[in-house]
């Protein structure tokens, strides 16, 4: 019997948008491919919104990102 095994590494990461937390979302995910490769799992850990001195909303998402980890 052949046993596999994986090992999954776990970071966090924030987008932001002045759109909607969905595109906050997409924002973090878009941008940690970029280095980040093999991503398994987004997860959203937290959402809130900045209000800005002039009544601007910046919508922000946080998201725990996993990716099989490569040992070097």
């Amino acid at each position: 019997e052949v046993v596999v095994m994986s090992v999954y590494r776990v970071i966090d990461v924030i987008g932001t948008s002045s759109s909607s937390w969905e595109e906050a979302a997409a924002e973090a995910i878009t941008t940690a491919r970029g280095s980040v490769r093999d991503i398994r799992v987004a997860e959203v850990t937290k959402q809130d919104i900045v209000i800005g001195d002039a009544g601007e909303l910046l919508y922000r998402t946080k998201i725990q990102l996993s990716f099989k980890y490569e040992s070097e």
